[in-house]
């Protein structure tokens, strides 16, 4: 993406942010995918292909792929915890400032 083509971008989503129920569903999608990157890094980190995530969770390749997409709504505590344990982590949660 060259610079006058981004520098757009940032501007029409920054007008954009101001429409409050786009900044509710923006806020969410990027919390969701947010979460989607770290999955995928830590997958990564510990070597294991979606494939070898899915046996180690008991699910299948197509449901760590809906999760790693960012697309995927159905993010529990549970999943969370099974991936947790699959890649010999643990989680937690924090509540920041706002």
């Amino acid at each position: 993406m060259n610079k006058g083509k981004f520098r757009a971008f940032k501007s029409r989503l920054r007008n954009e942010l101001k429409d409050t129920e786009f900044k509710t569903h923006y806020q969410e999608e990027r919390q969701a995918l947010k979460v989607a990157m770290r999955i995928v890094e830590l997958r990564e980190e510990k070597g294991l292909s979606q494939q070898e995530l899915a046996k180690l969770m008991g699910t299948s390749q197509q449901a760590i792929s809906r999760i790693e997409s960012g697309e995927y709504e159905g993010f529990t505590l549970k999943t969370l915890e099974k991936i947790a344990e699959a890649t010999g982590m643990r989680v937690k949660i924090e509540f920041v400032a706002a």
